[in-house]
């Protein structure tokens, strides 16, 4: 019951400082043997998903798992509903559909991982590693700050914010100063989203809605913006050099401060 509290407690917490200003470290000892220790062993976690099943999935909801080497896992539908994954190696492991809503992933490994599907609501993962990771129609508000995507897959995933369900503030991914070149973000909502200082060079950005993105000081040479929808994007200071289809890309001309790119 105490733990059950605790974790009620800590989730509201973090929906309110992700809503205040997506900094869910603010307040948070970040070295406490909560956020770096690990309470069970990879071969308990892998007792523990041989026995889940389609109508039970694996339930590591507010469970220690910092530091754990589960790469290669199938967590595939797994609740780690605020679980700690600090430094955690999830390199090449599957956690299609998984919900991992409030969790603790700072600085994991997830290079090759598949998160098709996957559930990340005020998730905080910054400086992770998805370097080739899938995350194809994901929905994603997570403070991913300083984190590595190259070459990874956002397709058709949601990572902006719904404006009819915005009571606690403003609910989107963060990207800024992310590594998202060769980022395959092919019809992808990233509206609302901060992509500040963020490198997007050589991304496919086809189809993908930017409307009302923070792109200042981002970099989108040789990006791909064929039917990429612009409207209201801040471009401050943002390097659009050799773009691929920008003549094929919507309402560029109502975007922000166009008159402040970078061209060359």
């Amino acid at each position: 019951m105490r733990r059950t509290v605790a974790l009620t407690t800590l989730g509201f917490a973090l929906v309110a400082t992700m809503a205040s200003a997506q900094d869910m470290m603010r307040d948070v000892d970040l070295t406490s043997p909560a956020m770096v220790s690990a309470e069970m062993s990879r071969q308990e976690v892998e007792a523990v998903l041989a026995k889940a099943s389609a109508g039970a999935p694996a339930d590591f909801t507010g469970t220690r798992l910092s530091g754990l080497d589960l790469s290669g896992l199938d967590l595939s539908r797994a609740v780690l509903r605020a679980a700690r994954l600090n430094k955690t190696k999830l390199g090449r492991a599957r956690l299609d559909r998984a919900i991992l809503d409030q969790a603790w992933l700072l600085d994991a490994d997830l290079t090759d991982a598949s998160l098709k599907g996957a559930n990340l609501f005020a998730t905080q993962m910054a400086r992770a590693h998805l370097d080739g990771a899938d995350l194809t129609g994901a929905r994603i508000a997570a403070d991913l700050s300083g984190a590595s995507l190259v070459g990874a897959s956002i397709a058709d995933a949601h990572l902006g914010a719904d404006m009819r369900n915005q009571s606690m503030g403003l609910m989107r991914a963060v990207l800024r100063s992310a590594n998202l070149e060769r980022l395959n973000a092919r019809n992808a909502d990233l509206s609302r989203v901060d992509l500040e200082f963020a490198s997007l060079r050589g991304a496919d950005l086809t189809g993908a809605s930017l409307r009302n993105a923070q792109l200042g000081g981002a970099d989108l040479t040789g990006a791909t913006v064929i039917d990429a929808d612009f409207e209201g994007a801040d471009l401050t200071s943002t390097k659009l050099i050799a773009p691929i289809g920008l003549d094929r890309a919507k309402n560029f001309d109502k975007a922000k401060n166009r008159e402040r790119l970078i061209r060359q």
